[in-house]
C-alpha cells in the first residue's frame, strides 16, 4: 500500500460510515414517528373508552334506580296480594 493509497481507502471507509450513521438516523427518525403516532392513537382510543365507560356507569346506575323501584312495585303488589288472601 502506498501513502496515497491510504487516504483514499481512509475516506471510503469514512464515507461508508456516514452512510451508515446517516441510516441509523433516519431509522431512528421514522422510529420515533411511528411511536408518536401511536401516542397519539392511544391518547384517542384512551379518552373515547374514558367517555364511553362514564356513559356505561351512568346507564348502570339507571338500570340499578329501575331495578330497586320495579322491586319496591312488587313488593308492594305481594302485600296487597296477602292482605286479600287474608281477608277471605
Amino acid at each position: 500500500m502506498t501513502l496515497h493509497a491510504a487516504p483514499s481507502i481512509v475516506r471510503g471507509i469514512l464515507k461508508e460510515a456516514l452512510i451508515l450513521a446517516s441510516f441509523d438516523i433516519d431509522q431512528f427518525e421514522r422510529g420515533v414517528e411511528h411511536l408518536l403516532h401511536l401516542c397519539q392513537r392511544l391518547q384517542e382510543e384512551n379518552a373515547f373508552l374514558r367517555a364511553r365507560q362514564e356513559a356505561l356507569a351512568a346507564e348502570r346506575s339507571d338500570l340499578i334506580e329501575k331495578i330497586e323501584q320495579a322491586r319496591s312495585r312488587v313488593e308492594v303488589m305481594l302485600s296487597r296480594l296477602r292482605a286479600m288472601e287474608e281477608s277471605l
